[in-house]
């Protein structure tokens, strides 16, 4: 997928194999079109001087643990014990001891 040819159909194909989507082939070339301009817009946005602006991981470092305009504060992060896995597997439809057991939901 070069950056000039942008997205092809068959990268569109793949695209939708490596995501488990059947499109149709009506779907194809509309899915290529939203696809190129995703792309189109994600260039644009490499152009952004961003160079002066500090980079942030989380937008809790913003807030600095201050109230927000409408009152709340953010929590503490911290450690507390787990409920029991003993008393959740006793109550579980179904478990195998240690984990949940559920109806199997992807079929390939």
């Amino acid at each position: 997928m070069s950056e000039q040819a942008g997205v092809s159909i068959e990268d569109v194909r793949r695209v939708a194999e490596l995501a488990n989507l059947e499109l149709t082939p009506e779907e194809e070339p509309r899915m290529q079109r939203d696809l190129n301009a995703i792309l189109k817009h994600i260039a644009q946005l490499n152009e952004l001087d961003t160079k002066d602006i500090p980079a942030m991981a989380q937008v809790g470092e913003m807030l600095g643990g201050a109230a927000h305009e409408w009152g709340e504060t953010l929590r503490e992060d911290a450690v507390r014990p787990s409920i029991d896995r003993a008393a959740v597997m006793a109550v579980a439809p179904e478990t195998d001891g240690r984990f949940f057991k559920v109806p199997k939901v992807i079929e390939r």
